[in-house]
């Protein structure tokens, strides 16, 4: 089988996370959980050059000054593609299969996600990768400890020598169902990351998705490397479609499957989500930076600056970035986005 290869996607804004995760500072750069940022600790994960190749990273022009020196920090033979805008996950994934040997495999990660047990990930990785050598297209089928909402579903079909061939993918559902995929047991959470034969993973796409397909092999043969970066044409690349990895090939493909992976998954999307994955106090409350909070539960206070004081208020998040404030309710978080996009990112 040989080496996994590691790559990682910096695509999204994490505008849920605003005012900390902005469109010129997003969330992967930016320490969330401890000193290191998510991306530098997706690196990490994949550092041990006995199962994981270096890694190639596919970031936007615009991230590359943040991409390129935290990599450093962690590993010296990261190789990098520019993206001159983003085309979503599909052309990112094939732009990297381009760039490799037909035959290698590709561990796809997103690099703003928090994996407690790094254990868990390697068996994982390395399950998927038996199966995308024989050709499958394996997702990691994340372990649903309650019916989110947020989330889309994997249902596990017949089983395989090193996991499960995929029976369905299922869209975000509401609450009612979402409980009734916990109670089945056979749905799991779909992380979007994937192992992939970079190889048949390209002519999936060609078959599928065969002018997406045809489009970015121009904008990559047309490709140009400028400080040690790999990029695509400009032009060729802007006319790519926008397209999901998931919507191109792997709801469509006959050789989906899966893995599963208990690994203390969470792709902090939002700050109730960051929130359950900080340190608390027995109230269950998180103070970061300068802050008190007294006779209230549940509550976050995340400030860069000005001391914050919470009085008696429940199950909100408070958080200070420069001149910028949010307050939110918990059961809110999911609308925080709405107000990113009125401020200046």
């Amino acid at each position: 089988m040989g080496e996994i290869v590691p790559v990682v996607l910096c695509g999204g804004s994490g505008t849920r996370l605003w005012p900390r995760s902005r469109a010129t500072r997003p969330k992967p750069f930016i320490p969330l959980l401890g000193k290191s940022t998510l991306y530098q600790s997706t690196l990490e994960r994949c550092s041990d050059r006995s199962i994981f190749g270096a890694p190639i990273v596919v970031v936007g022009e615009k991230h590359l000054e943040f991409a390129r020196p935290q990599a450093a920090a962690i590993t010296r033979d990261a190789h990098f593609i520019v993206e001159p805008m983003g085309r979503n996950t599909a052309p990112a994934i094939a732009l990297a299969a381009h760039a490799l040997d037909s035959d290698k495999i590709m561990l796809v990660c997103p690099s703003d996600h928090h994996i407690r047990d790094t254990s868990a990930f390697t068996s994982a990785a390395r399950s998927a990768a038996a199966l995308a050598a024989q050709d499958w297209l394996v997702s990691f089928g994340i372990e649903a400890t309650s019916p989110e909402t947020g989330y889309g579903y994997i249902r596990r079909g017949e089983a395989l020598a090193d996991g499960f061939r995929v029976h369905s993918f299922v869209e975000k559902p509401d609450l009612e169902t979402a409980m009734q995929f916990l109670s089945q047991g056979d749905y799991a959470w779909n992380g979007g990351i994937f192992a992939l034969r970079a190889g048949h993973f390209l002519r999936e796409l060609e078959r599928h998705r065969p002018d997406l397909a045809a489009q970015t092999k121009r904008a990559f043969d047309a490709r140009t490397i400028h400080r040690d970066a790999l990029r695509p044409d400009e032009d060729l690349f802007a006319a790519i479609d926008d397209e999901s990895v998931d919507y191109a090939v792997m709801e469509n493909t006959e050789r989906a499957a899966m893995v599963d992976a208990a690994m203390g998954w969470s792709d902090i999307g939002n700050w109730d989500a960051l929130l359950q994955k900080r340190d608390a106090d027995d109230a269950a409350n998180v103070v970061l930076g300068n802050g008190e909070i007294i006779g209230a539960s549940g509550t976050m206070i995340d400030s860069d600056g000005p001391h914050v004081t919470v009085v008696g208020a429940d199950n909100i998040v408070v958080v200070v970035d420069g001149d910028d404030i949010l307050v939110t309710a918990r059961d809110a978080v999911q609308r925080v986005g709405e107000a990113s996009r009125c401020k200046a990112q």
